[in-house]
């Protein structure tokens, strides 16, 4: 009878990677955020890690789609159709009570973009759906004591969106969101290769110059990595040796933009809490916070330290996932306060 019991899941439903969480079990889904159906029918090919290998190389009968663009759904029918797989892939088939999902966004996104995150849920096979904010839910993942009576920075740094609140007494005092994560630091890559060497590289060699060389900050050694494009000139194949500081200049502006939100939001926060965000950091999570170098960086430009949470990747599934123990302590909080103020 255990496999007929409810679930409680939690989805990172995010623009590179989409994770979930299953109470008890920890993280059972982290794969990419591609579906590959055939042309015509939209019958499902290929889901997740599968699905990526497709991309841009696929056949004419077949499509590979990234159905998440800038942490939003950009294709709905392809993103229901991603979530039923990855919740038939760990859940068992025969279930006589439907799972709740908690999904985490960014809170940058329109009513009609959160009620399209809802509805493939739904349809995915949720019993019921909830939806909270990114930020939010990284601070509950990565157990920072939100309920306390001071101010916490958390700095979600994601594939399409980075989000930044600070949050008290379990609720967001101030919170700002750009659309501009991971893609935009590839997209930076792309543009700066082309633009300096002529030479047209993909999204996957980008990403593989971001994680093996990318840095925010000047680093001792100076690292090279040869990749293979196209030259935009002849169209022929084409080899070239990049390294570090050509990388680190060509990510300047989308980190620039970031760093700037970062201090708006540090500007717009209560004297009180700017105190104990002084004294206790700013915590960073999401993939983009990986990048080498970028917490130093926005150490040095902001004046405050700042900390990467111990799972970064994870924090926002694991705090969706905890959103039911997150809501009982929010219970909690306001019968305490309802019993001071009489």
């Amino acid at each position: 009878m255990f496999g007929l019991k409810s679930s409680d899941i939690g989805i990172d439903l995010g623009t590179c990677n989409t994770l979930i969480y299953i109470r008890g079990k920890g993280i059972v889904i982290n794969e990419p955020s591609v579906v590959a159906v055939e042309r015509g029918t939209k019958k499902v090919m290929a889901v997740g890690e599968d699905a990526k290998r497709m991309l841009y190389k696929t056949p004419g009968n077949i499509i590979a789609i990234r159905p998440m663009r800038d942490g939003v759904i950009a294709d709905l029918e392809s993103t229901e159709k991603m979530i039923r797989y990855f919740i038939t892939k760990i859940l068992p088939r025969y279930r006589f009570i439907k799972p709740r999902m908690v999904i985490g966004i960014p809170s940058c996104i329109t009513e009609v973009e959160k009620r399209a995150v809802e509805e493939s849920a739904y349809k995915a096979g949720a019993r019921d759906v909830t939806v909270i904010e990114e930020s939010l839910a990284a601070a509950i993942g990565a157990d920072i004591p939100i309920f306390e009576p001071a101010g916490h920075m958390v700095c979600d740094i994601g594939g399409g969106t980075t989000e930044i609140s600070v949050i008290s007494l379990g609720g967001r005092v101030v919170t700002n969101a750009i659309r501009l994560g991971g893609d935009e630091f590839d997209e930076a890559i792309i543009k700066h290769v082309r633009s300096v060497h002529n030479l047209i590289i993909g999204e996957q060699t980008a990403e593989r110059l971001k994680i093996e060389i990318g840095n925010a900050s000047p680093d001792k050694t100076i690292e090279k990595v040869e990749i293979k494009g196209t030259d935009a000139i002849t169209g022929l194949p084409r080899r070239l040796e990049i390294d570090s500081v050509e990388v680190r200049e060509a990510l300047k502006d989308p980190i620039t933009q970031i760093i700037d939100e970062i201090k708006a939001t540090l500007g717009q926060t209560p004297p009180e809490l700017a105190a104990d965000i002084v004294e206790r950091g700013i915590v960073m999570t999401g993939g983009g916070s990986l990048l080498k170098g970028l917490p130093k960086l926005i150490s040095k430009e902001t004046g405050v330290p700042v900390i990467l949470a111990e799972q970064p990747l994870d924090c926002v599934a694991l705090g969706a996932g905890k959103y039911f123990e997150y809501a009982r302590g929010i219970d909690n909080t306001r019968s305490i306060y309802d019993s001071l103020n009489g």
